[in-house]
């Protein structure tokens, strides 16, 4: 299994991030195709086959990945650093969201607010468990909640990805409390 794991994160990295990493490239809505990735990924010198990625989609517990209908397909659901649309569906929010993040970063997100930084968006959480889960990847954790739905109703737009990870551009300093 934590095979499996290595091999996630080295999928993300390829789908999300750096597709040339094993000489693919990504659709403009950031779709691989299976047979180039698993053989890219062979080339690697990791090994994967079908039913082995077939595994990895359907065990990730973030449910990073999705295939298309025939499975000739794949990609990231969110988290790209490079510029695709994965077809993200506007959705309004709900009143509140929120983000973890580390401890460290909390008073520059508190003067300038929440920024993609390397990503296309700010990854948010409908619930604070697992604000709090992301914000340890990161040290101690902090956790500020997002006034989203007076974002939203003040014009700011609001994405919803495939593993219910809402995405938006940006959140300024005055939608943004702690508790």
């Amino acid at each position: 299994m934590a095979d499996n794991k290595k091999l996630s994160v080295f999928i993300s990295l390829i789908l999300r991030h750096k597709p040339e990493t094993i000489g693919i490239t990504l659709d403009e809505n950031g779709w691989a195709d299976v047979g180039e990735l698993i053989k890219g990924i062979n080339a690697s010198g990791r090994r994967i086959d079908m039913p082995l990625l077939e595994e990895i989609v359907r065990t990730d517990n973030k449910q990073r990945y999705s295939f298309n209908e025939d499975r000739t397909l794949i990609r990231a659901n969110q988290g790209h650093s490079i510029n695709v649309d994965v077809e993200l569906k506007e959705c309004e929010p709900p009143e509140q969201l929120f983000h973890g993040t580390g401890e460290r970063f909390a008073a520059a997100i508190r003067k300038e607010g929440l920024k993609p930084m390397s990503r296309l968006y700010v990854h948010l959480s409908k619930d604070r468990d697992t604000a709090e889960k992301v914000g340890a990847r990161h040290g101690k954790p902090h956790i500020f909640f997002v006034h989203s739905g007076k974002m939203f109703r003040q014009g700011y737009k609001f994405y919803l990805s495939e593993n219910g990870v809402w995405l938006t551009e940006s959140v300024p300093p005055e939608f943004l409390g702690e508790r």
